[in-house]
C-alpha cells in the first residue's frame, strides 16, 4: 500500500510545478559560487546577494584562494549589499579556511565526502547552520538533502502537514522519509515552495487566489 504522506507530498509538488513551472535553482555559475550564495543569502533578498557576488567577481576574488587572501575588511566591503556584511565576511573566511586546512583548498575533495560526513564538516564550520549546510549539500555538492526554511514551515504548517515537533530535523525527516532520495526532485521542490510562499502563501496569505487552496484547510477557511 502506498505511503499516504508520499502521495500527498507528490500531489502538492505536482500542483506547484503545474502552476509555476521549473525554477532553475540554484543560481550560480560554479559550485563555489553556490556556496558563497548560500552563506550570503542568510537574512537577505537574492537581488542583494547578486550584487555582493558581482562585487566579488569584479574584484577577481570569487574563488577559495581569492576569499582566503582578501583582508577581512576588504571582503566585508565587497559583500556589503547582502547585509550583516562583517559577520558574513567572517563566515566566508571560516569556510575557505576549513577548505584549505582539511582539503587542500579543493572543493571536489570536500564534496566527495559521504553526505552525512560532509554535513558534519559543514556544521562544524563557523556560521554554517543546518539550512545553509543542506543548501550547500543539495545545490553545490549534488547530494539528496531536503532543505528546510521558514517558507517550508509556513506553507506546510498551513497545509496541516507539520511534524509533531517543530524542529529542523523533524521537518526534514517528514520530507526525506516520504519522498525518494532524488536530487532533482528536492532541488525543484524547495525552489517551488519558496516561490509559492512569496507569491500566495505570504505572512498575510492570498488564499482566494492560492493554487493549493483545494488541498489546504487554512486556504479553504481563508477563502470562505
Amino acid at each position: 500500500m502506498a505511503d499516504p504522506t508520499r502521495q500527498v507530498l507528490l500531489d502538492i509538488y505536482r500542483r506547484l510545478y503545474d502552476a509555476y513551472g521549473p525554477q532553475g535553482w540554484w543560481p550560480g555559475g560554479s559550485a563555489f559560487e553556490v556556496v558563497v550564495g548560500a552563506v550570503l543569502t542568510q537574512a537577505a533578498a537574492w537581488t542583494n546577494v547578486e550584487k555582493a557576488i558581482d562585487n566579488l567577481k569584479a574584484a577577481g576574488v570569487l574563488s577559495p584562494r581569492g576569499i582566503l587572501e582578501t583582508p577581512l575588511d576588504d571582503l566585508a566591503r565587497l559583500v556589503h549589499p547582502a547585509g550583516y556584511y562583517r559577520a558574513k565576511a567572517r563566515k566566508l573566511k571560516a569556510f575557505v579556511e576549513m577548505l584549505f586546512e582539511r582539503h587542500g583548498g579543493d572543493l571536489d575533495r570536500l564534496f566527495a565526502l559521504p553526505a552525512p560526513e560532509l554535513r558534519r564538516e559543514l556544521l562544524a564550520t563557523h556560521g554554517i547552520g543546518p539550512e545553509t549546510a543542506d543548501a550547500v549539500i543539495l545545490y553545490a555538492a549534488g547530494w539528496p538533502c531536503f532543505v528546510i526554511d521558514a517558507y517550508t514551515r509556513r506553507v506546510f504548517g498551513r497545509l496541516g502537514l507539520a511534524p509533531a515537533r517543530d524542529e529542523y530535523a523533524s521537518w526534514q525527516a517528514l520530507f526525506e522519509g516520504a519522498l525518494p532520495p532524488d536530487v532533482a526532485l528536492y532541488n525543484e521542490y524547495h525552489a517551488l515552495i519558496d516561490r509559492h510562499a512569496k507569491t500566495f502563501c505570504r505572512k498575510e496569505p492570498l488564499c482566494g487566489q492560492c493554487v493549493l487552496r483545494q488541498v489546504c484547510p487554512t486556504g479553504r477557511r481563508g477563502a470562505a
